[in-house]
C-alpha cells in the first residue's frame, strides 16, 4: 500500500509503496499496513538473528565483536579493525573470508580508499564482520571452514534453526545473499518478533550479548554518516538494523518492535517510514524529527 508521498512544491511527484508492522511487547499488533505476513528476503536485517545463532553456538566475543558481527559496516578504519580483531582472535586472516572483495560502502571512505590507490578487499566488504564471526564459530566447533557458506554446512543449518525459532516461522525459501551467505526468507511480522526477543533478552543470554553489543557500539553496526547509527544514538536503548532493498527492523528495550520494507527498494523512504512507525510505538516525536524530511509526506494511515 502507499506509505510515503514525495512532494515537489506541494504537488505529489512520486509514491513509495510498502509494508510495515508494529508489534507490542506481548506480540499483539499495534499497527500494520500492506502485507507484513508475506514472505520476503530480509537481507542484512537478518544479521542480528545470525549473530544470535552464533552466540547460541557458544561464540563469545566482546561487545565490539558482537556489534561488528551484526553489522553492515561503512568501511571506516574502526570497522576494519573490529572485523580484523574477530578474525585474529581465532587465528584467521582476511584471506579466509568467504565474502567477495569490495570497496568501502560509505562514499567518503570509498573515495579516500581509491585515492590512496587501494584495491577492493574482503575486509572492506560491509559484511566482513559477519563472515569473521562465522569463521570464528567454525574454528571453535572444529567445523570445516571450506564451504562454510553452503546451506548444508552445520553452521548454516544451525543459523536456520535459530531464525525459525525466533521468528516462529518455517523458512519457505533459501537464496544467496550478496555476500554469498544463505538468505532465509521470512515475513516482516516474524522479523519484528525476533527483534523483540533480542531487545528484551535477560542478561547473559546469547540474545542479550548481541543486543548489548549493538547498543554499546551503534557506530560499528553501520557508520558515522549512516541514519541507522544516528537513530540508535538518539533513541535510548533502541536496537536497529537496515538491509538492502529498504528493509529495516527496530526494537525498543520494552520489546515494542517494528519491521518494514519499501516495495521499490528505495532508501529515500525508509527512514521516514521507520520514524512514523516508531512514533506509533511511543517514541517521542522530538527524537524522531531529524529522521523525517519536508519533501516526504507519510500517508494518513501510517501517521500517528
Amino acid at each position: 500500500m502507499p506509505l510515503v508521498h514525495l512532494l515537489r512544491d506541494g504537488m505529489v511527484e512520486g509514491v513509495h509503496h510498502g509494508s510495515v508492522v508494529v508489534l507490542a511487547p506481548d506480540g499483539s499488533t499495534i499497527f500494520e499496513a500492506g502485507d507484513p505476513d508475506v514472505a520476503m528476503y530480509p537481507r542484512s536485517t537478518a544479521k542480528p538473528l545470525q549473530a544470535t545463532a552464533m552466540a547460541r553456538l557458544g561464540l563469545r566475543l566482546g561487545p565490539p565483536g558482537y556489534a561488528i558481527a551484526a553489522a553492515s559496516h561503512s568501511g571506516e578504519p574502526r570497522h576494519l579493525e573490529a572485523a580484523g580483531a574477530v578474525l585474529a582472535s581465532r587465528g584467521f586472516t582476511e584471506d579466509d573470508l568467504g565474502n567477495p572483495a569490495d570497496l568501502p560502502y560509505d562514499p567518503a571512505e570509498r573515495d579516500t580508499w581509491v585515492a590512496a590507490g587501494r584495491r577492493p578487499s574482503r575486509l572492506a566488504h560491509n559484511c566482513s564482520g559477519k563472515h569473521a564471526a562465522m569463521l570464528a564459530v567454525c574454528g571453535e566447533q572444529r567445523w570445516d571452514t571450506d564451504g562454510y557458506l553452503d546451506p548444508a554446512h552445520p553452521l548454516q543449518r544451525a543459523i536456520r534453526e535459530t531464525v525459525e525459532d525466533m521468528t516462529g516461522q518455517t523458512v519457505p525459501r533459501v537464496a544467496e545473499d550478496g555476500c554469498g551467505a544463505p538468505l532465509f526468507a521470512l515475513s516482516l511480522r516474524g522479523l519484528a518478533r525476533a527483534a523483540s526477543q533480542i531487545a528484551t533478552a535477560p542478561d547473559g543470554s546469547p540474545e542479550a550479548l548481541v543486543a548489548n553489543g549493538i547498543r554499546q557500539h551503534p557506530d560499528l553496526v553501520a557508520g558515522s554518516r549512516r541514519d541507522v547509527t544516528r537513530l540508535m544514538q538518539a533513541v535510548p536503548g533502541l536496537i536497529a538494523k537496515d538491509g538492502f532493498e529498504a528493509v529495516q527492523l527496530a526494537a525498543l528495550p520494552n520489546g515494542t518492535a517494528v519491521a518494514l520494507k519499501i516495495a521499490d527498494g528505495s532508501d529515500r523512504a525508509r527512514p521516514a517510514v521507520l520514524a512514523a512507525a516508531l512514533a506509533r510505538a511511543g517514541v517521542s516525536a522530538e527524537l524522531l524529527t531529524p529522521f523525517t524530511s519536508p519533501t516526504l509526506r507519510i500517508t494518513r494511515e501510517l501517521a500517528a
